[in-house]
């Protein structure tokens, strides 16, 4: 880490419903290891050398949960911004940039970086942290990512494999990502002026970095992650993440 470091914000995304779970209760709050499972992400932000602060994005309806039973309860002191979500996870993330952007913040952060993260994502490590860190210093636009231990087949809309691209140049992506911050506000400030004419178009976009890609000219570098840093989402996930907590 150089003597110069920025300022670095962690965005924590945790607003999720769990219906892919089929569960009453938002997976975030479900119990991993004897905590809530969002629990496991903010750990891993407040004890980073590197992020200096951290704004947690929750359903409107949990906040109150959130501030007593997670941040009181467990100590998260680095959590200064409790930000209520968004329909989508893009809609989540932007409403916690506008936070940046606007200079809400106890110490504003408008010229650093910003890691984005899913809350679902109980085993960040600080090897990513600071790999991530030190990618986004120069290359100003960096994702966690794994290369893919499988074939990867392009299909068409009927199907049927057309494509089968070559495996060493296939990634799965991951969080956190991570970038300076006024290339990400800049990127999310164009993607709500088109937000009409991509769905006009039939453009998704499922994270972070493909809106950088969408709108900047900036390329996203892939910083290898860990195949331990998955997100969980379906049942047979937590009884993986428990086996790898024994561990």
């Amino acid at each position: 880490m150089t003597e110069k470091k920025k300022r670095c914000t962690a965005i924590v995304l945790a607003a999720g419903s769990g219906s892919r779970m089929h569960s009453s209760m938002p997976k975030q709050f479900m119990s991993l290891g004897g905590r809530p499972l969002i629990c496991h992400a903010l750990q891993a932000v407040e004890e980073s050398p590197i992020i200096d602060d951290c704004i947690l994005v929750v359903a409107e309806r949990d906040e109150d949960y959130v501030r007593i039973h997670i941040l009181e309860k467990y100590g998260f002191r680095k959590v200064v911004s409790l930000v209520s979500g968004g329909d989508e996870r893009y809609l989540s993330v932007g409403k916690a940039l506008r936070v940046l952007e606007m200079g809400k913040m106890p110490v504003p952060n408008r010229d650093g970086y910003v890691f984005i993260h899913d809350g679902a994502r109980p085993f960040l490590t600080q090897r990513i942290l600071q790999d991530t860190y030190e990618a986004v210093e120069k290359y100003h636009a960096c994702v966690a990512a794994i290369p893919s231990k499988d074939t990867v087949k392009i299909a068409d809309e009927e199907g049927f494999a057309v494509k089968t691209p070559d495996r060493k140049n296939v990634w799965s992506i991951q969080t956190p990502q991570v970038f300076d911050v006024e290339l990400i506000v800049d990127a999310y400030r164009m993607l709500e002026a088109n937000q009409e004419r991509l769905k006009k178009e039939g453009i998704m976009v499922t994270d972070d970095a493909g809106v950088v890609e969408l709108f900047t000219s900036r390329k996203v570098k892939l910083v290898k992650g860990s195949y331990e840093n998955f997100k969980i989402t379906t049942w047979e996930d937590m009884k993986v993440a428990e086996a790898f907590l024994k561990e």
